[in-house]
């Protein structure tokens, strides 16, 4: 009789969906932290020996400091969207990071930047590319998001949209820099292979991913591009699901490196989708795509991500990238591998 009770409760269980436990999802289940935040400066050959001891003081000092602006909103209740947004406005205004003021040139001696964002509660992103005159393109991308029907925007529509918001627009002068004027120069004068250029003068991104106390995460990326790039080029930065993903089930990314493999194979949503799909962790999904895949297709670069528990990814499979997180409990900015 036991037998024969045991047999139908299965048969009931079977009937009603339910899976055996083996076939769950077995991401530990866990308290979320009330916020977690991860932000990037762009990743690649960053090494002690291309670094002097003051510009390693700089970009630390940078980096907490852009920690610290985005955990301040997080700590008062604030959104993972306000949080993002004005960590990335203040990495656009360094100079020391290829976007905003820091952005790289083009082949005609331009500025392109691009930005995106995502909201991870209601999945609604917006992005900018090729803009030349938006002071930060990431509160142009947030407009995109929340006051148009669209999700990108370009070029010159891009830019008469975010004047049109009372986006602040800056005379193209304002992205000079001398060390980026100067790398381009030794690229196009083949003095410098772009290959052989320091990291921060060939090409990288910023961006910054972050879990709010309400549970919503959210994720976005700007960026500069690459030096001596050409034909309107755009990477994986504006790109969602390449360059930046969010969703509240599993996690928030944004990614640096080498932007056409990161659209190419959609790293972003891949590591999104693995938790999903595959029932794993943050850090093994970010493992599976960032070491294992990108590294077999030939693609260098990083990513930062969180996931709905708090949980904190800093991945990267280059020499060093420009990185940093903070929880209620822990705090870290680093540059190189070791």
């Amino acid at each position: 009789m036991q037998m024969q009770q045991a047999f139908f409760l299965l048969l009931i269980s079977a009937a009603l969906g339910c899976t055996a436990p083996s076939e769950q999802n077995d991401t530990p289940m866990q308290e979320p932290l009330p916020y977690a935040m991860a932000i990037h400066g762009g990743a690649g050959t960053i090494t002690r020996a291309n670094m002097t001891e003051e510009m390693e003081a700089n970009y630390l000092a940078a980096l907490d400091q852009a920690l610290t602006i985005g955990e301040n909103i997080l700590k008062e209740g604030g959104s993972s969207l306000d949080a993002i947004q004005q960590t990335i406005m203040f990495l656009e205004d360094t100079p020391y990071f290829n976007a905003g003021k820091g952005a790289v040139f083009t082949n005609s001696g331009t500025n392109e930047l691009d930005a995106s964002i995502m909201d991870g509660k209601t999945q609604n992103a917006g992005a900018v590319g090729g803009v030349t005159n938006i002071k930060n393109p990431i509160i142009a991308a947030r407009a995109v998001m929340e006051k148009s029907e669209h999700v990108m925007l370009t070029g010159k529509g891009a830019e008469q949209f975010a004047e049109e918001q009372g986006i602040e627009i800056v005379d193209p002068e304002y992205y000079f820099t001398q060390q980026r004027w100067d790398a381009l120069q030794r690229v196009k004068a083949r003095e410098t292979p772009a290959s052989e250029l320091s990291e921060s003068d060939r090409h990288g991104t910023v961006g910054a991913v972050a879990l709010d106390m309400q549970g919503n995460l959210a994720a976005g990326t700007s960026t500069g591009g690459m030096t001596n790039k050409r034909y309107n080029r755009v990477g994986d930065a504006p790109i969602i699901g390449a360059g930046t993903y969010a969703d509240n089930a599993t996690c928030a990314v944004s990614c640096t490196g080498h932007g056409e493999y990161f659209i190419r194979y959609a790293v972003a949503h891949d590591i999104a989708a693995r938790m999903e799909h595959k029932g794993i962790g943050l850090a093994q999904a970010a493992d599976e795509v960032v070491m294992q895949k990108l590294v077999e297709k030939g693609g260098s670069g990083g990513i930062i991500a969180v996931d709905r528990f708090g949980n904190v990814a800093l991945t990267f499979n280059s020499e060093g990238m420009y990185r940093g997180y903070v929880t209620p409990d822990a705090r870290e900015v680093k540059i190189y591998r070791d």
